[in-house]
Parts: C-alpha cells; structure tokens; sequence
C-alpha cells in the first residue's frame, strides 16, 4: 500500500506541475500532507516535516547566501570578462548562443555546486535569449542536463556519496568513467547544437547591431533614459561595442511554420518590457578597483569549498558578508544590493522548505523504503550478473525521485551487496550509479533547479516537460558508452 501511494504522490505532484494546475511551492506541501492523511498518519505530519526542514535547512542557508555572494559578484564585474568572450563567440546567432550556453555551463560547473554554476550561466546568457525571443526552456534545459553530467565530478557529490557508501576510493569510481562522461558532454553539447538550429531556423540570424535597429524601429518614442537598463557587457572595447540584451525586442518572432518554440518549449509569458540590468557595463554598481580582490576572494571561497575546510554554508554566508562590507562599506549601498537579490533568495528558500515538506513526508511514513524494496525485489534473478547496468538504469528514475542521500546511501549498498552475489564487483555497480546526474539536477527535489528556474523566469512545469525526454536520454548515452568501453 505505501508503495502504491508513494508512487501516486510523486505522479500526482508532476502532473499537476506540468499542467499548471498547482505552483510548485503549493504542490511541494499540500500533497505530501494529503497523502500523510491517506497513509494513516495525519497526527505525525508535523515531526516529518519539521525532520525534513532540518535535513534541509543547511542546504537552504548555502543557497540563500551563495545567492546574494554571487550576485555581488554579478553586480562588482567579476564575471564581465568570461561573458565579452562568450557574447563574442555567439553575437547575435541562436545556434551559437545555445551551444555557448552548453559550454558556459560545463565550465562553471567545475567548481562542483549547481547553484553557482545557474546563477552565474543564467546571468550571462539570460539577456541574449530575452533579447533575441529565444525559448527560454532551451536555455534552462542544457543548462542542466551540461551542469548533470559534470556533477559527476568526484566533489560534485554523487560520487562521494557512492564512494563513501561502498567504502570505495572516489578516484576509483571517477577516473574510469571519465571516457563515457565525456560521451555524455558531447551529446549534450550536440543536443544544443540541435536545439540552435531549430532556433536559427525560427529566427534567423542578425548582429547585435541589427537586432537594436529594429528595437529601436519599433518604439521611437522610448525614452533614453531606460536605455540602460537593457545594455549587455560589450561584445568589443568600451561602450561602443554594447548592445541591449533583455526586454522582448530583438528579430521578428518569424513566420509560417517555423515560427514555434523548439521543441514544446514554451515562452515564459513575461512582460515584454521585462529588463534585466545585472550586466549593464555602465552600472554603479561596478567596483573595477576591486577586481583583483573580488577574485581573489571567490578563488578563496571556492578552494575552500572544495577542500571542504568549513562547511559550505559558512562559507558562503562569510563570503557574502565580506563581499558586501568591502565592495559596498556604506550602509545604504548594503541594503541596496540585499534587496535587489531578496526576490531570487526568498523564491529560491521558499521552495527548499517547500521539498522539505515533500521529502519528510516522503522518508518518515516510509514510502520511499517501500518504493525503494518493491523496485529491488522485482528485478529478475536472470539480470543479477548484469546488476551494473541494471544500476545504471534505475539510477535515472530513482535519483529523480528522491535524493542523493536515499539513493546513494539506502538502494545502492542493496544493489552492491546483489550484484556482487552474482559476481559484479561493487566497484562496476558504483560506476553505474552516477549514469542518472544529468536527470537528476531537474529534479523536484534539488534546490538548485530553483533557482536554474527562478532566474531565467520559466514555470517549472515548462522547464521539467522540455528536459526530462533529454536528460534522460544523456543519460542513457553514458551508461550506453560505459558498457561498450567495457567500464561497467
């Protein structure tokens, strides 16, 4: 019976996402607290999610803080200079924005934590998509599927988790997947490839210069003075090279038949005025002096991050503080720059205590141990010598479902202990279990993909009907490289 309900309760909750019948955050609580009823175990609910709130409360604090950290850094110009060399490579063609937008991802996602790498992504190519009427799920999507398959690295965590699970060494575990993640990359970026071209064919391709043309065509009564509130850091030297970057202008929509969203994509319905200022060359908010501080600080925060010498929510929250005290050290430009970010930090911790409710109630009546025991047991025996990439498979769906932590550490070591009965070494079924990232990281569950979602303005249910057919997909190609390397 609870496995039954716990599988009803998932469905039911991404059902009515997708079809926007319930926003998130309302879905996130009210349904987990509906089936608590159904289950018996009404009177319980308030210890599940007070359990679930402290589970997540930590991850909560990072993001809040990471939030308005990196938003500082967005505001001073830290990341000004990877986005002129990114805004040169992809000028004003869609095609060329989406695989940068791949790149940009994979890049910044060395660091290890999604949050940064969507905050830092989705402020540097946020503006061309606005700007262009690209489709902003085109842009959601590879971001996550690029930032899921390095989120395999051996400090992104999974790995960790598996390596710490099995009693494994992390490098062992990692470096001989390394051939079939880079499989996973290059279908991603092939995917984006893809996804350009539909774009392209349904826009066309202009320069930045045209695209402001045209913009200003259509509304010569604007006043200069919004101007720059939609300028992108140049593509050249000084403000020459600057182009407008959000707001709904840029080329006509298209006609006939190309004119439709790739691929069920979906427009995110915003305000066709809707400005994004965060890479305004000319902002005040632009501390050039301090560059060299200001990288040298988040070089700092991230090695400690990754050597892990304080936890990650401390060290965001006293990255933040010094970020703010030195940049801005009047009290007035503090209290400016908290609440420029206070929307992206309150939607994006108001759906982690959201999922917290989701997955208390999830853990404490025991649905996901009885999902978790019903999958294990229906596996047929004849599949045992091949439990590594019976592993792999089930990660997909598993790790979208739940946890890293519930699967890493409660399904794992029972696969482990029954592939190994049938002579699959713990180490191949270990390998295996990563293959489901590149789902995983638009899961319900992870915090990140709100503010993936949050930034760039797209319903979470847009975002999860486009990605999930190609995330799933990537990750399919891994484990599919994996066995023909002979890895798993």
């Amino acid at each position: 019976m609870l496995t039954l309900l716990g599988f009803a309760m998932i469905a039911t909750f991404l059902v009515l996402i997708m079809l926007k019948k319930m926003s998130p955050i309302a879905a996130l609580v009210l349904i987990p607290a509906l089936f608590c009823v159904f289950v018996g175990k009404g009177a319980a609910l308030g210890d599940y999610v007070l359990d679930g709130v402290t589970g997540l409360a930590p991850t909560a604090a990072m993001l809040m803080f990471a939030i308005v950290y990196f938003g500082v850094m967005i505001d001073v110009g830290l990341f000004d200079p990877v986005v002129r060399g990114i805004l040169k490579f992809c000028r004003a063609d869609p095609l060329r924005i989406v695989v940068g937008t791949a790149v940009l991802a994979a890049i910044v996602s060395l660091d290890g934590d999604g949050s940064t790498t969507f905050m830092i992504t989705v402020s540097a190519m946020y503006p061309l998509y606005k700007r262009l009427k690209m489709s902003l799920v085109v842009m959601t999507g590879v971001a996550a599927m690029a930032n899921g398959v390095m989120n395999t690295l051996p400090w992104g965590g999974p790995t960790a988790r598996a390596a710490t699970a099995l009693k494994l060494d992390a490098s062992d575990i990692f470096v001989p997947m390394i051939p079939a993640l880079a499989m996973g990359l290059l279908f991603v970026l092939a995917l984006a490839y893809v996804l350009g071209r539909r774009e392209r064919r349904r826009l066309g391709v202009l320069t930045l210069d045209e695209v402001l043309v045209e913009e200003t065509a259509k509304e010569p009564a604007k006043e200069p003075a919004m101007e720059t509130e939609t300028v992108l850091v140049g593509t050249g030297s000084g403000a020459g090279g600057a182009a407008k970057g959000s707001g709904a202008g840029g080329p006509a929509a298209g006609s006939g038949s190309g004119a439709h969203p790739a691929d069920g994509a979906e427009e995110s319905g915003q305000p066709e005025d809707d400005a994004f200022q965060g890479l305004d060359p000319h902002r005040a908010t632009l501390r050039p002096r301090l560059y060299w501080f200001n990288a040298l600080l988040t070089v700092a925060l991230l090695t400690a991050m990754i050597m892990e010498w304080l936890p990650i929510p401390v060290l965001f929250l006293l990255g933040a503080a010094l970020a703010l005290t030195v940049n801005y050290p009047h009290m007035p430009d503090q209290k400016a720059r908290i609440a420029a970010h206070a929307e992206n930090v309150l939607n994006v911790s108001g759906m982690v205590f959201a999922a917290a409710v989701f997955t208390g109630v999830l853990q404490g009546t025991g649905m996901v141990d009885h999902m978790a025991t019903w999958l294990v047991d229906n596996i047929p025996a004849g599949l045992g010598p091949h439990m590594a990439v019976v592993t792999g498979v089930l990660s997909i769906p598993l790790t979208y479902f739940m946890s890293n932590d519930g699967f890493y550490f409660g399904i794992l070591p029972v696969l482990a202990e029954a592939g190994q009965a049938h002579g699959v070494s713990a180490v191949e079924v270990a390998r295996a279990s990563i293959v489901g990232q590149p789902l995983h990281m638009s899961s319900p569950l992870v915090p990140a993909v709100y503010v993936l979602v949050g930034m760039a303005k797209v319903e979470f249910g847009d975002h999860t009907r486009f990605v999930v057919k190609w995330a799933a997909l990537t990750s399919l190609v891994v484990l599919g490289a994996a066995v023909l390397f002979g890895i798993v």
